[in-house]
């Protein structure tokens, strides 16, 4: 276990782009897991805490804490396909790795915009 591991990061280190790539993705997930963080207000009331297409109402509430779920999906997501990508770049090769790396960036990015339009759909001023 102890070799494989070594092997593979030795592929992943001589594989520059795919190092830069995952380098970034992991960075982009660290600054928005803290802007995230930043947007999020305590609040004595229930607020918007997703959407669902599929129910009656489409907002659901929720406590405010429920938000900090948030700012856990893009760490989540970057560690979880930096792995795979580095088992895709030792079993099926380099373009597959990177792919998937790009799906990964691409999927935190979606999860940014959808974080932010929850965060946003309750706006303390409204109340006034």
């Amino acid at each position: 276990m102890k070799t494989i591991i070594k092997e593979s990061l030795k592929q992943l280190i001589a594989d520059r782009y795919l190092l830069l790539l995952l380098s970034g993705m992991s960075m982009m997930a660290l600054i928005i897991a803290i802007i995230i963080a930043i947007k999020i207000q305590p609040s004595e009331m229930q607020l918007v805490s997703h959407y669902s297409a599929f129910g009656i109402t489409h907002l659901y509430r929720d406590q405010w804490f429920y938000l900090y779920v948030f700012v856990l999906f893009p760490l989540v997501v970057a560690a979880l396909h930096s792995a795979i990508s580095v088992k895709l770049l030792v079993t099926k090769g380099r373009s597959l790795a990177v792919m998937f790396a790009w799906f990964g960036i691409t999927i935190i990015l979606l999860g940014l915009a959808t974080a932010l339009a929850v965060i946003n759909v309750w706006k303390p001023s409204a109340i006034l």
